[in-house]
């Protein structure tokens, strides 16, 4: 009966943290750029019950057979095995801000691959991002809204004298006629990409992206005055919640069940009278 105990529990603990992830998703329907989280449920590994028992043959000094018959498989539990984000391209909408751009995904010769904007975090470290709702600060710097450096090609800061100045279709900005290509990075699997908060990632246990304008087969397009948004879809996201809570509702029930069997167990059958 205790095992009963940990697999409805542990269900619910699975359910409460999926919970959690199709919440957060919902929370950024409409943030630029963001990539929706993914969760995997895994079981534990099942155990056969079996029974032991003794068979008694009649025979002149009674032969006594020692007996083993399967009950069955019981599992064992189930929990989130890990978190991922899905780098599906999101929509891209108009906004006529020049200091918006979107990354549109052409063709990409790997399946796992990934075109993500350069920018500089708070430690000088270099991080990516697909949000390119992009502003300009008081030194006339290209950053993001949340005042990190945008980076070019050679992640150098990118000097924009202000708001007048143009991005082509190839990701290279124009201003007072210099040229400076946006760091666009690509990285072959980006399933090895972490969130790391403000819309950045970061690769972890993989091969560091490199310039993705030096990468045979990869296609990629910016617009000025577009969005990417995200690519959450709300409506299946509250199908999921609302399927995740009713699971959880179920397993809690069952926990139930097994709190009543139990007290009924030790306080009724196990009583010395």
């Amino acid at each position: 009966m205790l095992r009963g105990y940990y697999s409805a529990a542990s269900s619910m603990l699975a359910q409460q943290r999926r919970q959690e992830s199709l919440s957060n998703n919902l929370a950024n329907v409409n943030t630029p750029g963001y990539k929706a989280d993914q969760g995997s449920l895994r079981a534990f590994p099942e155990m056969l019950l079996a029974r032991s028992e003794t068979k008694t043959i009649p025979t002149k000094k009674t032969l006594t057979l020692p007996m083993r018959s399967e009950i069955g498989a019981l599992n064992t539990g189930v929990y989130m095995q890990e978190v991922a984000p899905n780098f599906s391209q999101g929509d891209v909408r108009e906004t006529n801000m020049t200091t918006d751009v979107a990354l549109v995904n052409g063709d990409i010769p790997d399946e796992n691959g990934g075109l993500f904007f350069t920018v500089e975090n708070i430690q000088g470290e270099t991080r990516y991002t697909r949000n390119g709702n992009f502003t300009v600060d008081p030194e006339g710097y290209l950053t993001t809204q949340q005042g990190l450096y945008v980076l070019d090609e050679n992640a150098n800061r990118i000097q924009t004298d202000g708001m007048e100045f143009t991005i082509s279709s190839e990701g290279v900005l124009t201003s007072n006629g210099q040229a400076t290509p946006l760091g666009i990075a690509y990285t072959a699997d980006a399933n090895q990409m972490v969130k790391e908060g403000q819309d950045l990632f970061r690769m972890e246990g993989g091969q560091a992206p490199v310039n993705a304008r030096g990468v045979a087969g990869v296609q990629f397009s910016s617009k000025q005055g577009f969005l990417e948004g995200s690519n959450v879809d709300s409506g299946q996201t509250m199908t999921e919640m609302m399927a995740s809570y009713r699971l959880f509702e179920t397993n809690q029930k069952v926990l139930k069940a097994y709190d009543q069997s139990m007290d009924k167990a030790v306080n009724e059958i196990g009583v010395v009278r």
